[in-house]
């Protein structure tokens, strides 16, 4: 059996910024028989609903910056991200809420400081530390398309 992180959101659980969830029952039918171990940085950090977030170029970096005020939630989510993996040593795949700019794998959308789209392709900041720790990392989307449950 498989230990698989996946973003809580995909099972049901309303934790999305506007309390609702993106239940996909093709992700959960793909993971039958896996050990599935849900996960939400921005829910655990900020509750929901709550103000939406975007990855965003700064001088110092890109930054996860409120769209509600400016503020950097960045730490937060890194932090949770961290402490989510050294919890669990042993997850053999990540299966990220595509687009999310905490769970995306492969298609958050990151931004300039004039909010122009610089890239729709990046990696949001749990999947960074996914990838960083060379766990096998997949888009939902790509996930339930695949013909095989990994993809790195």
């Amino acid at each position: 059996m498989k230990k698989v992180a996946v973003s809580a959101c995909l099972l049901g659980k309303k934790c999305r910024y506007d309390a609702t969830d993106n239940r996909n029952d093709a992700v959960i039918k793909k993971l039958e028989g896996d050990e599935v171990i849900p996960f939400c940085p921005e829910d655990f950090a900020f509750g929901s609903p709550r103000p939406t977030m975007d990855l965003t170029e700064t001088p110092r970096g890109i930054k996860a910056l409120s769209n509600r005020d400016g503020t950097d939630l960045g730490c937060e989510v890194e932090a949770y991200a961290e402490h989510f993996f050294n919890e669990h040593p042993d997850i053999a795949l990540f299966v990220g809420k595509d687009r999310s700019p905490s769970c995306g794998v492969c298609s958050a959308k990151l931004y300039n400081r004039d909010k122009v789209l610089v890239s729709d392709k990046e990696a949001g900041l749990m999947a960074k530390e996914a990838l960083r720790r060379g766990i096998e990392s997949v888009d939902a989307e790509v996930f339930v398309t695949h013909p095989c449950k990994e993809k790195k």
